[in-house]
């Protein structure tokens, strides 16, 4: 794959109008992916839930038992910036609809929202996924790459936590191993993330065998041949629609995405 930075694999601008984020501001300055906490919430509200619903589960509620009230809504404020948690927004939407369907998927699928929504966190993806197995990835490393790209925003020390806290997000999502020293090992890809990959991508205006070529799919971690089997049972499970005829591919997303969203997507 490319060194180039994620961006440059991405659309000319994410359609923010899906639930994706850009800028130069993210999560990561105070906080990881929070995929503990993305568990822990939705496995005590319905899927049907609002956006208010699951505000009140975290301030009111205490589902994540956080000690003081403050706390609570902060930590509010900062998973609906990760995951908008909003049924209203197309991305948060078929994440909770592929959430409860593979649970060891669910790494790679908050890995994805998140990466979808934090601008921070994909400016860090390069000195990761570019990493061989095993080889170290250095907390210096990923501070070093988002100096790079906003130059004098963040003064040292807030580099330093945006590198720790990227650290242990691509720890959570399976990227990355260890404590104090990280290595890189091969995230874990399933039918559900690669159905969301593919779908983010779609909303990302890539068709066809395009899809199979975006940031969305790198982040799977996964071989193409790999991709490609998964992409196959994430069709028969009812998510996608996956036709391979020699070089033509053809991918329908009426499992997952609203015709207006794809026409949408199509603009």
């Amino acid at each position: 794959m490319s060194a180039n930075p994620p961006d440059a694999q991405l659309g000319p601008s994410l359609p923010e109008r899906f639930g994706f984020r850009c800028g130069d501001r993210g999560t990561q300055t105070s906080r990881t992916i929070m995929l503990s906490e993305l568990s822990s919430l939705l496995a005590v509200t319905p899927s049907s839930a609002s956006n208010a619903d699951y505000r009140t589960a975290i301030v009111l509620e205490n589902v994540l038992g956080k000690r003081t009230e403050a706390t609570r809504k902060l930590t509010a404020q900062r998973m609906t910036e990760l995951y908008a948690l909003d049924p209203r927004v197309p991305l948060f939407r078929v994440l909770r609809q592929l959430w409860d369907a593979d649970e060891q998927g669910r790494p790679l699928l908050a890995c994805l929202c998140a990466n979808a929504r934090d601008p921070i966190l994909r400016m860090t993806a390069t000195p990761v996924l570019d990493a061989s197995e095993g080889e170290p990835v250095s907390k210096h490393a990923l501070a070093d790459v988002v100096a790079e790209t906003v130059g004098d925003r963040f003064n040292p020390s807030t580099l330093d936590k945006i590198a720790r806290n990227a650290a242990s997000s691509w720890t959570q999502s399976g990227h990355l191993k260890g404590r104090s020293n990280k290595a890189r090992v091969r995230a874990i890809a399933t039918p559900a993330a690669t159905a969301y990959a593919l779908a983010l991508g779609r909303l990302d205006s890539a068709q066809g065998e395009a899809l199979f070529h975006t940031y969305w799919v790198r982040l799977l971690d996964a071989p193409a041949t790999l991709v490609d089997t998964l992409a196959f049972e994430a069709s028969r499970r009812g998510w996608v629609s996956y036709r391979r005829v020699g070089g033509v591919v053809d991918i329908g997303f009426a499992g997952l995405l609203t015709e207006d969203e794809m026409e949408d997507a199509r603009g």
